[in-house]
């Protein structure tokens, strides 16, 4: 394949994405010289658009929010919680199979959800790591209860957690949450941000969702009760690094993982979907034991390590 292949992330705004960084590491170290990958503004409007300007030349796309929804119509989900959750990060395509979809030929396209995938390996490689053993039925917490914390929730069903509190600072607007995990037998709550220590000093698993400062406050609960924390954190915010959640938690004796951790692996599993190393009818059982892919996830964190 002589031809240009490329690729790019689409949002608006997008000029933050550390994106392209990723793939690109990723490209250079599979020898992928005639592949590049871009950053394109494009806002929920001017998708249909954009996506009617392509070529053969495009292989696949990464999706922020709001995007992440739009694309629905345009494609056909291939893995579990692109399915289940209505929400794909990533866009394969197939120019060989031609698709009127939202009443445009387009190429097919096949849509896939990374972000749940790129959670539970940033656990499950921080539990090997620190050789941490989770118990059958881990509980856990997840900080918010807005978009990231959907693809949260869902990691921790993935994990086989069998009870998800959800904290937020308005928690009567977890009723989606509480159904997905109903429709997967786990016991969903949803409470005040202000009432969550109790919960977070018991739960295996944490994740933050709270995207900037704002779960700044229930770090500064925990400084004024100094209880032990015996779970793992995942905070979704790599920018500051460390945030405040993150330092408070590891002081209390917790394990803690930085957002770009999720933000590595989410990229790693689009570049093996965008390039062909893996896909198929048993897609997510790839994703869940990808190739060998060592030599590919350093290079990407190296590059991932000189931008942050």
């Amino acid at each position: 394949m002589n031809e240009m292949q490329r690729c790019a992330v689409l949002g608006k705004p997008i000029a933050h994405s550390l994106s392209p960084v990723l793939h690109e590491a990723a490209y250079r170290a599979l020898g992928l010289g005639q592949w590049s990958y871009t950053k394109q503004e494009v806002a929920e409007s001017e998708l249909p658009s954009f996506l009617a300007s392509l070529d053969p030349s495009w292989r696949g796309l990464s999706l922020t929010m709001p995007l992440k929804r739009t694309i629905a119509p345009f494609g056909i989900a291939r893995n579990q919680w692109a399915r289940e959750l209505g929400v794909a990060n990533t866009v394969v395509f197939d120019w060989d199979s031609p698709s009127t979809s939202a009443g445009r030929d387009l190429p097919a396209m096949a849509l896939y959800n990374t972000d749940v995938y790129g959670i539970v390996r940033a656990f499950h490689d921080a539990f090997r790591t620190h050789v941490m053993t989770l118990p059958a039925q881990p509980h856990a917490v997840i900080l918010g209860n807005g978009n990231t914390a959907t693809s949260a929730l869902a990691a921790c069903i993935t994990m086989g957690c069998s009870q998800i509190t959800v904290a937020a600072r308005h928690p009567n607007r977890s009723t989606a949450l509480i159904e997905l995990g109903a429709a997967h037998g786990v016991t969903v709550r949803s409470i005040s941000l202000e009432d969550c220590l109790p919960a977070l000093e018991q739960c295996n698993i944490a994740i933050s969702t709270i995207p900037g400062t704002g779960a700044d406050v229930v770090a500064r609960h925990f400084a004024e009760h100094a209880q032990p924390i015996h779970g793992a954190l995942l905070d979704v915010v790599y920018d500051p690094r460390p945030t405040e959640l993150m330092v408070a938690w590891r002081d209390r004796g917790g394990l803690t993982i930085g957002g770009e951790r999720m933000l590595l692996h989410q990229a790693v599993a689009q570049v093996l979907l965008m390039t062909g190393i893996i896909g198929g009818a048993d897609v997510d059982d790839a994703l869940n034991n990808p190739p060998q892919t060592g030599t590919l996830e350093q290079a990407m964190w190296e590059a991932l390590e000189k931008e942050l």
